[in-house]
């Protein structure tokens, strides 16, 4: 059986794609060249399925969200509150797995920040 072999791009519609562009990369350090292509580190990649009643993602119209892993939440965290974003309040710790915070983008995309253990 053929398989896939990672995550090969991202791709959302934006009403200002030049200035949702910036923010990703001012205020999260999305290092992306012309094309929009980004080296990341190497690490694990979670795909998960959850309840179509969720309310993890934020809004219900939310049908996916993106998370990216971080070396240092509460850094990341007070650099994007630093920048202005929309960040969430609570963080949560699962033993064994790492932390997690959320942040939402320019467009009212939420966004999971985890650290992992």
């Amino acid at each position: 059986m053929e398989r896939v072999l990672g995550i090969g791009g991202y791709f959302m519609r934006a009403a200002d794609p030049a200035a949702m562009s910036a923010w990703y990369r001012d205020c999260l350090g999305l290092d992306t060249d012309e094309s929009g292509v980004w080296r990341q580190e190497a690490g694990v990649t979670v795909f998960a399925t959850f309840e179509s009643e969720t309310d993890y993602f934020g809004s219900r119209a939310q049908q996916t969200m993106l998370n990216f892993r971080v070396r240092d939440l509460d850094a990341m965290l007070a650099q994007l509150r630093a920048k202005g974003a929309e960040v969430a309040e609570e963080t949560q710790d699962m033993e064994g797995v790492g932390r997690f915070g959320w942040v939402t983008d320019p467009e009212g995309n939420r966004l999971e920040l985890w650290q992992p253990a």
